[in-house]
């Protein structure tokens, strides 16, 4: 009789011929894992008979296990968090708060070489802690700043780059939707997961400024005109542009760090604020309401996804795969850090067919148990996933931020957004490399917490 790790195996056969030709990942784990969970608990039913008979002794207590799912895996008050995010990052856009943004980070950084293109990796990482959505955060970039750098001279390919590069930082810096996701996914505390992503945000923005400075002073044709110069009475005035942003980040970071707060009731804050931001500059009953519906049609279809994977997490439970493969690959005679290594290679080629949320689903509940059992710190591992997905958002052939600017910018080929992008995937590869060489940049702030959440 066939046993379950080969059920297992099949499995994961099935799930990649289905994904491939196209059915949603939400339906394909759901339909793979409920087969198999049926077929693993018939054959560990039936010793001696044929498949007919392990799929009769599997076939009730498969779709009551497996219907179980649903209900009992997502009725957490830790997912409520998503719809709060989800929904600051539809208000943050009638708020205005991107052109505010972007303001302010120009009079503080429009001096230096490719001074717009340093204020728009900027102004995206402060919209980022209003958005956590990569892809809506290089569309309205595309909007605001790419206008901007063409009309000083910057070119097309590299300030379409900037902005596609820029708007990945959202999947890092809290509120960061993919880091809830990923929480949930390892049941791991959402609070610490936002905290982590904090400081890696920053310091991967600053990497990006530095690196556009230092190609400006190689090339000046990159940096187009050199804006105007700017009093320090302009600069200071200009943050008034910016207190929306900065009490959104207060509310999520202060009420996450200090305990006060879960990061759902911090997210609900947050929400309310940009609300009121939004009322205050202009927004309508009908856009409104329209954010409403988005931001609840966005939170389902996440939602389905997350139940319908973790229906083929059970499944392979049952069928003890990941075990096996966790034994296999420990007991290899390898330093841990290659084997990290050829995980995240993994990561960047599932990222080129994949989608974000897709790729770890399908790979979380295999990987996260190996990488416990090596000894490396889950949260600080969650980071280190991120920022690959964040590598995948601008590398072809999918690149998602780079199909969204030049959907946005048809005038721009999209042949040459890619090439704008390949010095940002050297900084973001350098960068991955110096978080898992210096794991304390990542743990420090999530280690201070004062409460659990």
């Amino acid at each position: 009789m066939i046993e379950p790790i080969t059920i297992g195996l099949i499995g994961l056969g099935m799930l990649a011929v289905l994904v491939v030709i196209g059915m949603h990942v939400a339906y394909a784990g759901a339909f793979v894992g409920l087969i198999g969970i049926v077929l693993t608990i018939g054959a560990r039913r039936v010793r001696d008979g044929d498949i007919f008979d392990v799929i009769e002794k599997g076939w009730s207590p498969g779709l009551l296990n497996a219907g179980t799912v649903p209900f009992s895996e997502l009725a957490h008050y830790s997912l409520s968090v998503l719809p709060m995010f989800i929904l600051i990052g539809y208000m943050a856009f009638h708020a205005r708060l991107t052109q505010g943004a972007f303001y302010c980070m120009r009079m503080w950084f429009g001096h230096l070489p490719g001074g717009l293109a340093v204020a728009t990796v900027f102004a995206t990482a402060a919209f980022a802690a209003v958005s956590g959505a990569s892809t809506a955060t290089a569309a309205v970039f595309s909007r605001v700043a790419i206008p901007e750098m063409l009309r000083y001279g910057y070119p097309p390919g590299f300030s379409a780059g900037v902005v596609a590069a820029g708007g990945t930082l959202a999947s890092l810096i809290p509120p960061s939707g993919i880091l809830v996701i990923y929480a949930i996914i390892v049941e791991e505390s959402v609070g610490k997961l936002l905290l982590a992503g904090f400081i890696p945000g920053i310091i991967s923005a600053v990497i990006y400024a530095a690196s556009i400075m230092v190609r400006v002073k190689l090339n000046p044709a990159l940096g187009g005109e050199k804006l105007g110069d700017v009093t320090w009475s302009e600069r200071i005035s200009s943050l008034g542009q910016m207190w929306g942003i900065l009490f959104v980040v207060a509310v999520i970071m202060g009420g996450v760090y200090t305990g006060l707060m879960t990061p759902t009731e911090s997210g609900a804050i947050g929400a309310f604020v940009v609300f009121l931001l939004a009322l205050k500059n202009g927004m309508t009953k009908g856009q409104f309401l329209n954010g409403l519906a988005e931001s609840a049609k966005t939170a389902v279809m996440i939602i389905t996804i997350i139940w319908g994977i973790l229906i083929l997490v059970r499944f392979l439970g049952f069928s003890d795969l990941p075990n096996v493969i966790k034994e296999l690959i420990l007991g290899l005679d390898v330093n841990r850090y290659w084997i990290l290594l050829a995980i995240l290679l993994l990561y960047g080629v599932l990222g080129m067919f994949m989608d974000a949320i897709g790729m770890l689903l399908l790979t979380l509940p295999l990987v996260q148990p190996l990488i416990i059992a090596l000894g490396f710190d889950p949260i600080w591992f969650g980071i280190i996933v991120v920022k690959m997905v964040e590598i995948c958002l601008i590398t072809p052939p999918i690149g998602l931020n780079c199909f969204v600017v030049a959907g946005v910018r048809p005038d721009i080929p999209l042949s040459s957004i890619f090439k704008g992008i390949w010095w940002f995937f050297v900084c973001d590869v350098l960068t991955v490399a110096l978080f898992v060489a210096f794991p304390g940049i990542v743990l420090w702030l999530p280690n201070q917490m004062l409460g659990a959440n």
